[in-house]
């Protein structure tokens, strides 16, 4: 069943303002995990990364962007606006998604969980990371993984973000255990045992706002 007709650049717009805001909202607590093994700073870049985007999105919302310029927007505001690895990593998932929706207006609403594989292939390529590294890919990359079967096995668009959604944040706690082998996180050795890897819990409520704006979204236009 479709849940809804189309997803489009206005939407990509209204999408990203979410991003921002659940940024903003996670700001604190993510620069808190990142001071327990990092530099403390993750927080304030994804607030104001994921911000940057949203506004570049917003102010140029004029109905002549296809959804392929409007991912390359983000991207480009996004790593403007952050530096060190977290910059260029979501730049080039946000690239990668672009090149997937390409010349395309609007796309159907069925075509939102590509969104996640995507942005898992782009940042995997870039960055070269493996699930147990203890970073951000050990929530993209379970999310991706849960977008694959469900569309194998026909799972409805809202269940399979939902999905995702779950698994990125099981992949996010599960790297409690894990000893960090990648960043500045990875100096610590053993000593980065015990914490949640910022990246990771970033990742996983990005994953959740698209599933719940996805909610949201059909239950408006089912309405």
């Amino acid at each position: 069943m479709q849940t809804m007709q189309t997803f489009t650049r206005h939407d990509l717009s209204s999408l990203f303002r979410s991003f921002a805001a659940r940024m903003v909202d996670e700001r604190a607590r993510l620069g808190m995990l990142d001071g327990e093994i990092g530099d403390a700073d993750h927080g304030v870049a994804m607030a104001g990364g994921f911000e940057a985007a949203a506004k570049s999105l917003v102010e140029t919302d004029d109905g002549s962007q296809t959804l392929g310029d409007g991912f390359s927007l983000a991207a480009n505001a996004l790593l403007n606006a952050v530096g060190a690895t977290t910059g260029p990593l979501y730049a080039s998932a946000l690239l990668r998604v672009s090149a997937v929706f390409g010349d395309a207006r609007e796309i159907p609403f069925d075509r939102l969980p590509e969104i996640i594989v995507a942005m898992y292939e782009g940042i995997e390529t870039r960055g070269h990371g493996k699930p147990g590294d203890k970073t951000m890919i050990d929530a993209w990359s379970p999310a991706s993984h849960a977008v694959r079967l469900g569309l194998a096995q026909g799972m409805e668009t809202l269940d399979i973000l939902d999905c995702a959604a779950k698994k990125a944040a099981d992949g996010a706690t599960a790297t409690r255990a894990m000893m960090a082998a990648r960043g500045r996180a990875a100096r610590l050795g053993p000593r980065s045992i015990g914490h949640l890897d910022p990246g990771a819990v970033s990742a996983a409520a990005l994953i959740h706002v698209l599933a719940i704006w996805a909610a949201f979204a059909a239950s408006k236009e089912n309405s």
